[in-house]
């Protein structure tokens, strides 16, 4: 399923405004859930979802309706409004972090051209659709995929590039990559 969004009109330049193109997404996680009433039980369905464009944008969204494809819906838009950029250098991330969330840890660390994704199930899909082709990942603690999500997503929002570096602490990029 490919989404493409559509341009809107702004007042004024925005400062950093993110180009995206063309959107994929794929669905990580589809679970049963059930909310227990004195009526009996009422079933539903959450859904996590990831969109990206490859070429740096991702977003993970959560949907939780009655019928599987409303919560897919649901969990694209949410995961659309979450979208972050993800800074890349050669296919890979510029160094090495660690993202936490809850009881789930991630460690993603940069990887040499043709060594793939080295990644299970939800933070390989969270760096492919991110545009990332080469990095080694390992997820410590939970496995849970809603906390796994979240804790790739804290990771890639630590991701600076080194002309950022350099801005932040009033150096040259030369002095930085010395």
């Amino acid at each position: 399923m490919a989404i493409e969004l559509e341009e809107r009109e702004t007042v004024g330049p925005e400062p950093e405004r993110l180009e995206l193109g063309e959107l994929k997404n794929e669905v990580i996680d589809i679970r049963r859930v059930a909310k227990v009433t004195k009526g009996g039980k009422n079933l539903s369905f959450r859904v996590i979802a990831v969109v990206g464009d490859e070429a740096g944008h991702v977003g993970v969204g959560k949907g939780n309706t009655r019928e599987i494809p409303l919560a897919i819906q649901q969990a694209i838009r949410d995961a659309m409004k979450n979208m972050i950029y993800v800074p890349l250098k050669d296919g890979t991330i510029p160094h090495e972090v660690e993202g936490r969330f809850k009881a789930a840890r991630v460690i993603l660390k940069p990887a040499h051209r043709g060594t793939g994704v080295i990644a299970g199930l939800t933070v390989g899909t969270i760096c492919r659709l991110a545009g990332i082709k080469d990095v080694l990942t390992k997820a410590l603690g939970s496995t849970n995929p809603i906390n796994l999500a979240k804790a790739t997503i804290e990771a890639l929002k630590q991701l600076r590039t080194p002309e950022e570096i350099a801005r932040l602490r009033d150096k040259k990029v030369e002095e930085i990559l010395r």
